[in-house]
């Protein structure tokens, strides 16, 4: 049985939209900043799809798009001025960036009160200490649609395949939280197959399609 990502997703973006409309009636009008830098087409067109789905909430969206040759003071300088603006609740800078610009030093700059992408190493930390604050978006939708599916983790073995700080070692954690005995596999992992067949729930986050086998 498929889950449907789509329908869940227009479920949880129905209930922003609605929670919106309650904060605007308070004269709170929440904000989010986007920075792309560079021209990267993949990068464009989820930036684009994030303008789409505030605007679709009522979120007030101010994008930031800047050159590919912008240099690592410039763009620290545009998220200290993002940092102060009461305006902007949330701070999203677009992943990957150019080689000239050191992406740890960019997202420690980011105040943790608006890291809503969760990459903070205080966010990290409250995540690994079990207190999340943000918590890193593909995870947290994954964890979205396991709870749709109505199956309890607990207990359950769970076989995460991939060690990324952006899912893998996040989503690990969220599983751990919900009392899972999580397994993290990786390039190295000895007899990948017989790791993934012991799974009871099997999360895929190693960004390459079919790597995981039927058979398996």
């Amino acid at each position: 049985k498929i889950i449907d990502g789509k329908a869940i997703a227009a479920k949880i973006r129905e209930e922003i939209a609605a929670g919106v409309v309650v904060l605007k009636g308070k004269g709170v009008t929440p904000g989010l900043a986007v920075v792309l830098v560079g021209d990267d087409p993949a990068s464009q067109v989820y930036v684009r799809m994030k303008e789409q789905a505030c605007e679709k909430a009522g979120i007030f969206s101010d994008e930031h798009k800047l050159s590919a040759e912008t240099s690592e003071a410039q763009l620290l300088a545009l998220i200290d001025e993002l940092n102060r603006d009461p305006r902007i609740d949330g701070i999203l800078v677009q992943l990957p960036l150019p080689k000239q610009i050191d992406e740890s030093k960019i997202l420690e700059a980011i105040s943790p009160k608006k890291d809503v992408d969760g990459f903070h190493p205080y966010n990290v930390g409250r995540l690994v200490t079990g207190n999340p604050l943000f918590q890193p978006c593909t995870p947290y939708g994954v964890m979205k649609m396991i709870e749709h599916t109505g199956i309890d983790l607990t207990g359950k073995e769970v076989v995460v395949v991939g060690r990324s700080n952006i899912v893998g070692k996040p989503v690990a954690l969220m599983c751990l939280a919900q009392h899972a005995t999580v397994t993290i596999c990786h390039s190295r992992t000895k007899d990948l197959a017989a790791q993934v067949a012991k799974a009871d729930v099997l999360i895929a986050a190693v960004g390459r399609a079919e790597m995981i086998k039927g058979d398996w």
